[in-house]
């Protein structure tokens, strides 16, 4: 694939995080960082990480909403336990959501919502929030491409 078409592919991309220099788009948090797919707009959010059976450790997702709201996700056909840990326009950590079991139960799968107002939500494997013991404040920040 030529340069120029790459370019075009990344600026067709950009909300959906595409960078240019690594391919990857990441984000950091307590240290240590995450390759990350973007859910940007309605579509991608509602499909997340759903029929997925498993997810390297050192993966996530990050969606990205329009504006600070109270948010809640769920665990619609995800086949994997999560951390679903909610954050504020400035990337703080306002509410954490630990060890969220799958849930195949369609429509019957419960809410996890966030305890303020968020602007980001970041899921990673269960387990990832209590190895980097992250506490509320926490910050999240984005590399390059993630608005």
């Amino acid at each position: 694939m030529s340069s120029l078409r790459i370019a075009i592919v990344c600026l067709g991309l950009s909300a959906a995080g595409c960078t240019s220099d690594a391919g990857e788009t990441w984000v950091e948090l307590a240290g240590r960082r995450y390759t990350v797919e973007v859910a940007a707009d309605d579509a991608s959010r509602a499909r997340g990480l759903m029929f997925r059976d498993e997810m390297a450790a050192d993966r996530g997702m990050v969606f990205v909403h329009e504006a600070e709201q109270p948010l809640a996700y769920w665990m619609k056909n995800t086949r994997i336990p999560l951390d679903i840990l909610y954050f504020d326009a400035r990337g703080r950590l306002v509410s954490q959501r630990r060890e969220v079991p799958p849930c195949s139960g369609g429509d019957g799968c419960p809410p996890y919502p966030s305890d303020a107002p968020a602007k980001y939500v970041l899921e990673l494997n269960a387990g990832q929030a209590a190895q980097l013991n992250l506490l509320d404040d926490a910050k999240l920040k984005f590399g390059p491409g993630i608005e």
